[in-house]
């Protein structure tokens, strides 16, 4: 897919998903792409298609996106003004129910994230309202997002998560709910139902689906715009795990602590995830 760009360009976009591939690989962190002598996020998306090459070499299946950046309040602190996405694999994904504890060594500066998780059962479109992305959506889940930092502290631009895979870790699905039966009613739900995240009993962050660019489908919505024009990487596709971005602040996560998150306004099953 990368063949158009001049020779230069190519040689540095391999460069770059050379280093973060090692970087993934080790659990290793490096200085940013930014701070020597720049990527912009057009240039990030690039690298994102040889990622992807890595990923499937190394026998794994892409089994969906994750969507970051949902929350306007993170993007001064990236220098981002949108959402971005990466990919989630077959190694990467797992069911939260199969799922007692969770290692964190193969994550640089591990966080948690609570999140709405979609499975499509068609491609959707950015044009599509509130209930026709509904109708794309076979199964609908509460779950957790790790994200993790291969830039030290957490200090990056915007093309540099970009070209980090989008800070992706793992993703741990909930319970699937099937999406038809309530076809009228996921909407409001989405945009208004309320989220608290605890800490071995002790609440510590509260959030929702408001946070997640009003509305978890808002979200999807933006994806598909983004991928629309988007020459380097494909469409979502029927099948896809879509992760739509965390409902509370991200936070740094340790051995031993057990995290879960309850909502209200919507009909959803309390999330809980340990750490080993």
């Amino acid at each position: 897919m990368l063949e158009k760009y001049d020779m230069t360009e190519l040689l540095e976009i391999e460069a770059v998903a050379d280093e973060v591939i090692a970087s993934l690989r080790t659990s290793s962190q490096i200085p940013t792409f930014s701070s020597r002598g720049g990527l912009d996020v057009a240039q990030a998306y690039r690298v994102t298609p040889l990622l992807r090459a890595d990923f499937e070499a190394r026998g794994e299946r892409i089994t969906g996106r994750k969507i970051g950046f949902t929350n306007r309040q993170m993007w001064s602190a990236s220098g981002s003004v949108s959402p971005m996405w990466g990919y989630a694999t077959s190694r990467s994904t797992r069911d939260l129910a199969d799922t007692h504890v969770i290692g964190l060594d193969e994550f640089s500066e591990p966080r948690i994230e609570p999140e709405i998780m979609f499975g499509l059962a068609a491609a959707p479109s950015p044009s599509m309202d509130d209930h026709d992305l509904i109708d794309c959506l076979e199964w609908m889940a509460l779950g957790y997002e790790i994200v993790q930092s291969i830039f030290p502290n957490w200090s990056f631009s915007a093309a540099d998560i970009v070209a980090a895979n989008g800070a992706h870790g793992a993703l741990l699905v909930g319970t699937r709910h099937p999406v038809a039966p309530r076809r009228d009613e996921w909407p409001r739900e989405l945009s208004t139902f309320k989220a608290d995240l605890y800490c071995d009993g002790k609440l510590v962050q509260r959030g929702g689906g408001s946070f997640v660019l009003d509305s978890p489908l808002n979200a999807l919505r933006h994806l598909a715009g983004l991928l629309a024009n988007d020459p380097d990487n494909p469409p979502l596709a029927p099948g896809e795990i879509i992760s739509t971005g965390t409902l509370t602040p991200a936070m740094p996560v340790k051995p031993g602590e057990r995290w879960t998150t309850t909502v209200v306004g919507i009909p959803l099953e309390e999330a809980t995830l340990r750490f080993g």
